[in-house]
């Protein structure tokens, strides 16, 4: 079956926050991550794949089309095999307990990808963004997640307003801040990433309670900064190190 002007339509709308705010629908493509979504507890809407990928499914919201079809709705460079529309689920309640990551600005769909696999891989249930950090349902963040997306609770809200009421200890990523190699850290906060050019804003940086580092030992010490996701798989590892 041909894909219709009113799918194709909206498979494209898709691709924009505010259509996929008003259908509360996004988009997800290829065979790992479509199969770890399925089998989750998101609604499927629509599933357009090719036959051989057809045959592993029992879906009656299968539609199958021809590879060339595939490619003419797929953002990948090379398709593969399947495309699927899930249903954005409900918000969730922020939990003001165990080790939060919240994000300020974060604006590459791919470092949030990552961010949100490294909570998976590290036993991180939430994570609190800004109203400003790149949507976690746009497609790019959908792929890196690799479908951690559906592990881990993602709110957006206003992270001033979150920081000034929480009662857990605060961290943030400062190149003055203490040695976290050399810091006592505890079981239960938040550690707060910053935006890629800026890092966390002078307002967020305000309301922390505590400052760490990674130390640099390179012995040019020419780099400026470590990557956000990099920076985070670091920080974490040391977080839960002696959990």
């Amino acid at each position: 079956m041909s894909i219709s002007k009113n799918q194709l339509k909206l498979i494209t709308s898709l691709s924009q926050k505010k259509y996929r705010q008003k259908e509360q629908l996004f988009i997800a493509e290829g065979v790992k991550v479509v199969h770890e979504l399925l089998n989750s507890s998101l609604t499927l809407a629509f599933l357009f794949c090719t036959e051989d990928f057809a045959t592993t499914l029992n879906s009656d919201k299968t539609q199958i089309i021809s590879a060339t079809e595939l490619k003419r709705i797929s953002s990948l460079k090379t398709p593969n095999k399947v495309l699927a529309i899930f249903k954005i689920p409900n918000g969730k309640t922020i939990v003001d307990s165990g080790l939060t990551i919240a994000l300020d600005a974060i604006n590459d769909p791919g470092n949030l990808g990552t961010i949100i696999r490294l909570c998976d891989w590290f036993g991180i249930t939430q994570l609190v963004c800004s109203k400003d950090t790149v949507d976690c349902y746009n497609q790019k963040v959908v792929q890196a997640s690799m479908g951690s997306l559906t592990r881990i609770s993602i709110i957006y809200t206003d992270l001033n307003l979150y920081l000034k009421e929480t009662k857990l200890p605060t961290f943030i990523a400062d190149m003055h801040g203490k040695n976290v190699y050399n810091t006592a850290l505890p079981k239960e906060g938040i550690l707060i990433m910053g935006n890629e050019a800026n890092g966390v804003s002078d307002k967020v940086s305000a309301l922390v309670s505590h400052k760490i580092s990674i130390p640099q030992f390179g012995e040019t010490q020419k780099t400026e900064s470590l990557n956000v996701a990099t920076a985070t798989a670091i920080l974490l590892s040391e977080f839960k190190r002696n959990v």
